[in-house]
């Protein structure tokens, strides 16, 4: 378990909180892949996996943008895929330089199985929270995922070195 010292202070608080986000989200990925390794997926080619069954069909370009990586890795993830069979590249028929990606008959019977494999992951990582104690933490997540989308969708508001240098008081 990786502790992070006692938080004694705000501050402290503050300086840990992406540390612990990032230490979740490792843990996540490594439970994920660890019980789902008998199916060859890993936790990239699921979640991709996971936006095809939303939206199939899905231009390759968007699958970068849905799940934040770049197009080359995209693409790459997409090729290793494809030769796994578990999805398809076509050209659109109204724009030959879109390729959109569909699933395969392999792709389709495991979804349900790979939805109750993460589901399982949650709950353990989960486990020991009472039930409030759950749904304090997802809201705490939402808005915080709220909060910083919104942040990164152009708020004006100037924070850090750069309004010190304004000769205005922080």
């Amino acid at each position: 378990m990786t502790t992070h010292g006692p938080a004694n202070s705000q501050g402290d608080e503050t300086d840990r909180l992406g540390f612990l986000l990032h230490d979740a989200s490792r843990l996540l990925r490594k439970r994920f892949e660890q019980r789902a390794v008998g199916y060859g997926l890993s936790s990239a080619q699921w979640r991709l996996l996971v936006r095809v069954f939303k939206e199939e069909g899905v231009p390759q370009a968007r699958l970068a943008e849905l799940l934040e990586i770049e197009p080359i890795s995209v693409s790459r993830l997409v090729d290793r895929m494809v030769e796994a069979g578990w999805i398809e590249r076509h050209s659109d028929p109204a724009d030959r330089r879109l390729r959109t990606i569909f699933l395969t008959e392999r792709s389709r019977p495991i979804f349900g199985e790979m939805r109750a494999l993460a589901t399982d992951v949650f709950a353990g990582a989960l486990a020991g929270l009472s039930e409030e104690q759950r749904r304090t933490t997802l809201l705490g997540l939402k808005t915080i995922c709220a909060n910083l989308a919104e942040t990164e969708m152009g708020s004006t508001e100037n924070i850090g070195p750069a309004s010190s240098r304004s000769g205005k008081a922080a």
